[in-house]
């Protein structure tokens, strides 16, 4: 394994599970120091000491991304305990309102803004002063497929998630000059408990059946996102920025 995230500061939202979790694991084996960012402290503080007792270099700080002073406290302990920040993982977001547009609740709404936009808004406002004062870095915003793509019956998961991908590419732009990147993932299926858990009562049926939706034949494993994230948080892609970038198995190339 390399070490090509040596002495560099990796923060991570929904650290604990799935893609986050498996970034979390990427980058710390590649030398970073990684401070992890989840709602529950039990499993943070568990992961946290995991990766420890491995011998990385991990922080837990329980953050709930949809509130703008929480991701600002986030920023300011990493800072505050490693001196610096090199990159983040804008990762928290779920599927919560279903169903036609002409009946999705107006609070059902506003709260699936608040997890899938709202986070990834607060994420960028602090961080991206962070990276500047680290002399730049980069910043990946997990959109899905769901961000260039529209999904019946679940209207608000789509526009949240094409909010992310119009963020990402303004607010790259924004910063261009001053030597922080900004990316965006489409991501396909990808095989995560919080992917599981929407699955019904026949969980391993209905994933065989998201996996043949994609061209590959089958859906993402978890860790291959983490490979494609810390490329691009990575030294190695200084010229990749504004970009909605598709690992989805060819499901958006469909």
């Amino acid at each position: 394994m390399s070490t090509r995230f040596a002495d560099k500061v990796i923060l991570i939202t929904g650290a604990t599970s799935g893609m986050g979790r498996a970034t979390a694991q990427r980058v710390a084996a590649e030398g970073a120091k990684v401070v992890l960012a989840a709602r529950s402290k039990d499993a943070g503080e568990a992961f946290a000491a995991e990766l420890r007792s491995a011998g990385r270099d991990a922080l837990f700080v329980p953050t709930d991304v949809t509130v703008e002073v929480e991701m600002a406290r986030l920023v300011q302990q990493a800072v505050d305990h490693y001196g610096r920040l090199d990159g983040a993982f804008n990762n928290v977001g779920a599927a919560t309102a279903y169903g036609p547009v002409t009946e999705i609740n107006g609070d059902a709404w506003g709260a699936e803004l608040a997890l899938n936009l709202n986070s990834v808004f607060h994420g960028l406002k602090h961080q991206i002063p962070a990276l500047q004062a680290s002399g730049g870095g980069s910043i990946v915003n997990n959109a899905s497929n769901a961000g260039v793509t529209g999904m019946a019956g679940m209207a608000a998961y789509s526009a949240a998630k094409h909010g992310v991908v119009g963020l990402t590419r303004s607010a790259a732009l924004d910063v261009a000059a001053t030597g922080v990147r900004i990316n965006a993932l489409v991501t396909g299926g990808v095989d995560t408990p919080l992917l599981r858990g929407n699955m019904g009562p026949n969980p391993e049926e209905a994933l065989r059946a998201a996996g043949a939706m994609h061209p590959v034949g089958r859906i993402g494993r978890p860790e291959e996102i983490a490979a494609f994230a810390a490329f691009l948080l990575s030294d190695e892609a200084p010229f990749v920025t504004g970009a909605a970038l598709a690992i989805d198995g060819g499901l958006t190339a469909a």
